[in-house]
Formats: C-alpha cells, sequence, structure tokens
C-alpha cells in the first residue's frame, strides 16, 4: 500500500494517524521531494476522472494561468500536475487487496475503515 500526499498537509496527517493507529502497513511517498510520474497519473486516471484527481481549492490552483487550467481540465495535460504535484488532491492511497478500492482519493473514514478487513 502507498500512501501519496505531503508530510504537512491536514488530511494526509489524518490519513497516517489512521493507517497508524490500526497497524495497517503502508509506504509514504512524498509529491514534494519525489514527484510523481506521467505512468502513474494515467494509471490514476484509468480509475477516477481529472475532476477528482485535481484539488480545485488549493494555492497552486490558484497560480495556475486560466490557458493552463483548461489545458489540464479539458485536454489532460498532466505535465501540469508533474511540474505542480500539489495540485493533486490528497491523500491517494494505492490498495494491493483486491477486495478494496485499488486506489482512494482524499481521506474519508469511512472509506480507509474498508482496509482493516
Amino acid at each position: 500500500m502507498i500512501l501519496y500526499g505531503i508530510p504537512n498537509c491536514d488530511t494526509v496527517r489524518k490519513a497516517r494517524k489512521f493507517l497508524e493507529n490500526h497497524q495497517i502497513p503502508y509506504q509514504f511517498h512524498d509529491f514534494k521531494k519525489e514527484g510523481i510520474t506521467l505512468e502513474r497519473l494515467q494509471s490514476w486516471l484509468t480509475q477516477h476522472p481529472i475532476t477528482t484527481l485535481v484539488n480545485k481549492r488549493s494555492t497552486s490552483w490558484r497560480q495556475l494561468s486560466e490557458q493552463q487550467k483548461e489545458a489540464l481540465m479539458s485536454h489532460n495535460d498532466l505535465s501540469i500536475l508533474i511540474e505542480h504535484p500539489t495540485l493533486i488532491k490528497r491523500p491517494v492511497l494505492e490498495t494491493e487487496n483486491t477486495s478494496q478500492p485499488p486506489l482512494l482519493i482524499g481521506f474519508d473514514e469511512t472509506a480507509y475503515q474498508t482496509l482493516k478487513t
């Protein structure tokens, strides 16, 4: 299981605390230090639409030009997410168990409860 995010994000902290409190093993991938690959983003987009993946409430979103926003949302220009990984809604949790959703975006305690089984 891999948890993607940035360590100082409140929702990432909640997710990490939940996983640790329930002794669910995971690896942490820091977007700021490790970035994100095109292949990983393409994989995520097979499971969720770009509108779910992009955090439009983020400071990073507000700093984009209208042309960049249009390119990302209408044309899936993933180079923008690679350049600005803090645009990705956090956390993103890739699960390995096929009985659970393979990709959880954002922290929803109810969804995370299914990881305990």
